[in-house]
């Protein structure tokens, strides 16, 4: 869930391609398999122009080159939008369809679609690109439910009652910037290896802390993978989406890089899940992105649904040290020593 609210008529356009001649992801033929369009992360990040803005969903406010086409990955042949991994539902405007392509602009509803699909198919490429599935336990490896501009709120959830995640409106639409899309999936990650998580407030915090670091690490995860830039801090979260509700001059909704300690708990999931995401943050800092992920998403296993953040530290410290011994478990101690977490 998003920060800044409590939750738990557009025109389609054909062959925009052809109309602001767009790139394709490193690596994507277009002739392999259906291939939509979809911003590089967000166009903040990969324009580096924190002056962008809204404009009512007009495709004249972001330029040309920060659409990309990229390969729609494990499709179910049904022609919209479904697939192994995800599968797209709206009741605001038609769903995408492959008769007339997956290639729109930002102003057709279908563009979020497309977004969605893409990066929560990303998303769970990534865990399986770290082990989850072959040599460690599959990690929510089954199709996610996600509806867009389904919550008439400048919002965006996931619901364990329908084990859906819901994408909002308003301002930047939620679905435009991909770490907004992948952070709901990182609760929906969460649900899946321990149901009912976030019972507690320091839990939900962790929770919220994940979402955001497992925005940022698969949004890194997939620059790297297609050749994207990064032009804005790579610890930066949501650049895009908070353009419309941040002064600047830098816009992130939330950092993973910042400096509380558990003094500066405060009973708001999300700001004290800036404690917990500054951990993370670290332990990839000193391990790598894969040494770290593996063992940062493996030990959430072993997480209660109403967990501490004394716990779960431990839980992620004991991970560490049963799969990269001594020395993984003394930096992932470290990492989460430095935020003042008790007894850690």
């Amino acid at each position: 869930m998003r920060q800044r609210l409590v939750v738990v008529g557009t025109t389609l356009v054909l062959g925009a391609a052809a109309a602001v001649g767009l790139q394709h992801a490193a690596g994507a033929d277009p002739a392999a398999g259906p291939v939509g369009q979809v911003f590089m992360v967000n166009p903040v990040q990969s324009s580096g122009d924190e002056n962008l803005v809204d404009a009512k969903d007009s495709d004249s406010a972001v330029p040309a080159a920060d659409y990309v086409k990229v390969p729609l990955r494990n499709l179910d042949g049904s022609g919209h939008l479904s697939g192994k991994y995800v599968t797209v539902r709206t009741s605001t405007g038609k769903l995408a369809d492959a008769a007339t392509g997956f290639v729109y602009t930002r102003s057709a509803d279908q563009f979020e679609q497309v977004m969605a699909y893409f990066w929560v198919n990303e998303a769970q490429e990534y865990i399986q690109s770290l082990g989850f599935g072959s040599d460690l336990r599959s990690v929510h490896n089954d199709q996610q439910p996600v509806r867009i501009d389904q919550y008439g709120a400048d919002n965006s959830f996931f619901t364990d009652q329908h084990a859906e995640i819901r994408y909002g409106k308003g301002g930047v639409d939620d679905a435009e910037d991909a770490e907004v899309i992948v952070h709901e999936y990182g609760h929906s990650v969460h649900a899946s290896q321990v149901p009912g998580f976030g019972s507690s407030e320091e839990a939900g915090a962790i929770g919220e802390a994940f979402g955001d670091y497992l925005a940022v690490s698969v949004g890194l995860a997939a620059d790297a993978r297609y050749g994207w830039p990064i032009k804005t801090p790579p610890a930066c979260v949501a650049d895009w989406d908070s353009v419309s509700y941040t002064p600047g001059p830098v816009h992130c909704l939330r950092t993973v890089d910042g400096d509380k300690t558990y003094a500066d708990l405060d009973g708001e999931v999300h700001d004290d899940g800036e404690i917990w995401s500054r951990a993370l943050w670290d332990i990839r800092s000193a391990l790598g992105d894969r040494t770290a992920n593996r063992i940062i998403i493996n030990a959430q296993f072993d997480f209660a649904a109403n967990t501490s953040f004394h716990d779960a530290a431990l839980a992620t410290i004991n991970t560490a040290q049963q799969m990269g011994g001594n020395a993984a478990a003394k930096a992932v101690r470290a990492a989460f020593h430095a935020r003042a977490i008790p007894g850690i």
